[in-house]
């Protein structure tokens, strides 16, 4: 089985100039795949500096709450004999009250320290952008159960990556999960454990892999909605969550190689309704097989029909609704939180324009976000909820970098 992971030798340079950024007080993307060789790490901005998310567009506030899983179906050989795949998920749903309840950073201390440590700037404190959610607000109920969308991070990334997204589908009334997949991923466990991505052939971190994590959430998202805590440690749960969560309104949606296991995983769960592919490579060995009768959908940027044979591959075999899309000017990263978080940095740093666009590509980083808040929604509200609007018919001049690949 092939990925392709987007760690090489001058990804080094821009780790260090992340960890720059970070340690500086401007949290930036691991995400980051393109940076500029350019970039001085010891260039401090203001240590008193947060970057922003933008706010989510939706009527509900929205609440956040981590899940500690164990799959004990599948022996953890790296860990040893007795222990099992062990995963850190993070709940986002529509809130009825948030005013007495702490907002969310957008990366655990630990991890965000654990890659400081990786970039070369392990005595320096972070200071990290903090998120819309709220840990342990009450979930808002209403007479219908919340549809559910599971997310699945890149190679070496870490779950919080595509926050913007992630609280904009929780402020429109749905319940996002997001999956730290162990040993490709910077996260931290309730006991203080950090994890951090293992270099290790033998490590259970394929596209594969990924899938069944998002299989086993699909297992914990039905507990939860039969009113079962599935946390293995019993933690308290938000009000109002368990009972919640509508297991036969379920979507799935991920970027690069998370794109890659949502494919995977689509193919071979019938629970999954609907299925969004982030710039996902499609790259598996063996090649993804077998026909798919659901929606599914792609957002392309680098890994296109036309110079991916693996997508173009894919595509062949989805015979249910279909649509294939691409933001002019985007590159890999541009459908996640680093179109609204480098150009924040490049103002610290005095960026140029031309600078920034090394990053971040050619697309107006507004307009980026824009896009990623409304097309998975539009997807997502057609396949899971039947709402049909019109943006998925065509291109909208409110959206002009957006074409749609035939």
């Amino acid at each position: 089985m092939t990925t392709t992971p987007f760690i090489n030798r001058k990804s080094m340079t821009r780790r260090r100039m992340l960890g720059a950024a970070l340690a500086a007080g401007a949290a930036v993307p691991l995400a980051a795949v393109t940076g500029p060789a350019w970039a001085d790490p010891a260039a401090a901005a203001p240590a008193s500096t947060r970057l922003m998310l933008p706010v989510p567009t939706g009527p509900h506030p929205v609440g956040t709450v981590q899940l500690h899983l164990v799959d004990r179906s599948r022996p953890d050989g790296i860990a040893g004999p007795g222990h099992f795949r062990e995963l850190m998920a993070t709940v986002w749903y529509p809130a009825r009250d948030v005013e007495r309840y702490q907002v969310a950073p957008w990366m655990p201390a630990g991890a965000l320290q654990a890659f400081l440590a990786d970039a070369g700037f392990s005595d320096l404190a972070p200071l990290g952008p903090l998120t819309a959610g709220h840990v342990g607000a009450p979930v808002r109920r209403s007479d219908r159960r919340l549809p559910v969308v599971v997310f699945s991070h890149g190679a070496h990334s870490h779950q919080g990556d595509h926050t913007v997204m992630v609280q904009e589908l929780a402020s429109h009334g749905y319940a996002a999960v997001t999956v730290a997949h162990q040993y490709d991923t910077y996260t931290e466990f309730p006991d203080g454990r950090v994890a951090v991505p293992l270099h290790d052939r033998q490590a259970p971190t394929l596209p594969g892999d990924f899938a069944a994590d998002l299989r086993f959430v699909l297992d914990c998202v039905e507990q939860l909605a039969a009113g079962r805590n599935p946390d293995v440690d019993q933690r308290k749960l938000p009000a109002g969550l368990l009972g919640s969560l509508d297991p036969r309104r379920m979507g799935a949606f991920g970027w690069s190689k998370g794109g890659t296991a949502t494919a995977c995983a689509t193919l071979a769960d019938e629970r999954i309704r609907a299925g969004l592919s982030l710039d996902g490579p499609m790259q598996m060995n063996p090649p993804l097989a077998g026909y798919l009768d659901r929606p599914f959908m792609m957002m392309s940027a680098v890994f296109t029909r036309a110079t991916d044979p693996e997508a173009a591959a894919f595509w062949s075999h989805l015979r249910g609704w279909r649509l294939n899309i691409q933001a002019q000017g985007a590159v890999h990263v541009s459908y996640g939180d680093n179109e609204a978080l480098f150009p924040q940095v490049a103002k610290l740093y005095g960026w140029s324009g031309q600078q920034l666009q090394d990053v971040i590509g050619t697309l107006d980083p507004d307009q980026a976000v824009k896009v990623q808040q409304a097309y998975p929604l539009a997807f997502f509200d057609e396949h899971l909820r039947h709402r049909r609007g019109h943006l998925l018919d065509g291109p909208s001049p409110a959206f002009p970098a957006v074409t749609f690949l035939p």
